[in-house]
């Protein structure tokens, strides 16, 4: 069966060719413009040898750029690896590396990890601005493509890299059905988006929960959605009394900011009338608060980027369980399982499991770590969990010592790896720590061979290596780490502490 995920925006383009689809400051981008643009991409791509199936690497932050080379990938039969902006020149070779990418296509905001990494790739790369004498613009300008390519349901359409609790980040490989059908389900019948709809972009697009919750979902509705680059509060609240939005989607921390935000004067948010809240635990104090100040009901969900990402999600037609992760959504089955795989009874705590349409077909390059995950059919999420007699799921427990910080991922042995490179440090280990707005900061304990080494010193080598939400913040030093039998150290005991 062909399908292409980049139908979405045709059909919506056929339907309404004058509607604006996206807005970012001064700046709109009508349905017609946007498919345009997409076409001339695809054109482009073509006449520089790429062919349906090549991977095509994007390093670009939520300006209407972005939309128009992933759908202009899209368009081409290509397959897209949004990388996450925040990336060190090394982390980028590597995902370009590990992808396969034979073209990257970047915005300027981020010249020194685009640059350095492609070249040490071998990855040509073309910059974008959103100017009208940059290389994308030039790209989006040319001879339109005038069909898109007929792509199978089966064939791969985004690449999504996800870090495990060991070794390096994986690519999640997901289908043009696979994100056809989540942001389908997530506009049509989860709270229903409509051409009138107008929503707050702000979470990262390069991430699973904005890829498909807004670009994707909104886009598929006829709807319009306004970019917020980088999240502030106070341009937040302007945006959603300018714009009257009727949806956000956003983690805890933006919540969290938002509500405590003082600002000089009350923002009208009437028109505001669901939110949505994924990528990291929801505190039921401030989704509660949110409420009271706010005249909108805040919907909780699950997923992962290998779910596509929406798994289960507060519906409308069922009881509403702040603090729990919904139902399973339409077409998608979750179960609770023990040790041995096996069902457990509602109410035993076990790994949260799942199967269905929106499950990736596998992790690029890696069948041994695909047939772990996946094994017995189900997608096995690492995530501890159980379900109640009304058949909503909560979560227990996370990933093993996984971090989310700002709700994003940090694993600890990537970290744990940079500082066992600096010739001072001797021993280190990695855990996440509570932090009020961020929900869990990342900290370092250090066992040093030079007594005049710094936390400060810790800090900065740590930065020039990891992504701006991996390294850590708080550095402690130590005589030694607590260890058990093996050698091993032990973690718990640091947590405890």
């Amino acid at each position: 069966m062909y399908v292409n995920l980049g139908s979405l925006l045709q059909a919506s383009t056929a339907l309404r060719p004058d509607h604006v689809a996206i807005r970012l400051g001064d700046r709109s981008v009508t349905y017609g413009a946007l498919d345009r643009a997409a076409r001339g991409i695809a054109a482009s791509l073509r006449a520089r040898g790429l062919a349906p199936g090549d991977k095509v690497a994007l390093l670009i932050p939520n300006v209407p750029e972005f939309s128009m080379a992933y759908f202009g990938a899209l368009y081409a039969g290509c397959t897209l690896v949004p990388l996450n902006v925040l990336l060190s020149a090394a982390e980028v070779q590597y995902h370009l590396e590990d992808s396969g990418a034979k073209l990257l296509l970047a915005h300027p905001f981020f010249p020194a990890a685009s640059k350095q990494g492609a070249e040490a790739a071998g990855v040509p790369v073309l910059w974008t601005n959103g100017e009208g004498d940059d290389v994308l613009t030039a790209l989006a300008e040319n001879e339109p493509l005038r069909a898109l390519h007929p792509t199978l349901a089966t064939d791969t359409a985004v690449i999504l890299y996800t870090s495990g609790t060991t070794g390096k980040p994986k690519g999640a490989e997901l289908t043009h059905a696979n994100l056809l059908l989540n942001c389908t389900v997530v506009a049509g019948r989860l709270v229903p988006l409509d051409a009138d709809d107008v929503a707050l972009a702000t979470l990262p697009f390069f991430h699973s929960f904005g890829q498909s919750c807004i670009q994707n979902a909104v886009l598929a509705a006829g709807g319009s959605f306004t970019l917020l680059p980088r999240f502030d509060a106070e341009e937040a609240l302007q945006i959603m009394e300018r714009d009257r939005v009727t949806r956000f989607a956003g983690v805890p921390t933006m919540y969290f900011a938002m509500l405590h935000h003082q600002g000089s004067r009350e923002y009208d948010l009437s028109a505001l009338r669901w939110c949505f809240s994924g990528g990291a635990p929801m505190p039921v104090e401030v989704m509660s608060a949110f409420e009271a100040k706010y005249p909108v009901k805040i919907l909780e969900g699950y997923g992962l980027s290998e779910t596509s990402p929406v798994a289960s999600f507060n519906v409308l037609d069922r009881p509403r369980k702040p603090g729990s992760i919904g139902y399973p959504v339409w077409g998608v089955e979750m179960a609770i399982l023990g040790e041995d795989d096996q069902p457990l009874p509602d109410g035993e705590q076990g790994e949260i499991c799942v199967r269905g349409h929106n499950v990736m077909k596998g992790y690029l390059g890696r069948p041994e770590a695909t047939k772990e995950a996946m094994r017995g059919g189900w997608f096995h999420t690492g995530d501890i969990g159980r379900r109640d007699a009304d058949g909503a799921y909560w979560i227990v427990d996370r990933k093993k010592d996984m971090i989310l910080r700002g709700g994003f991922n940090v694993y600890p042995r990537e970290v744990e790896e940079v500082l066992y490179a600096h010739p001072a440090i001797v021993e280190a280990a990695v855990i996440g720590v509570p932090h009020e707005s961020h929900g869990e900061e990342v900290k370092a304990f250090v066992v040093s061979s030079d007594p005049q080494l710094t936390a400060e010193e810790v800090i900065a080598y740590s930065k020039q290596r990891l992504a701006a939400y991996k390294y850590p913040r708080i550095v402690e030093f130590s005589q030694g780490l607590p260890k058990g039998a093996t050698g091993k150290i032990l973690k718990r005991a640091l947590r405890e502490a």
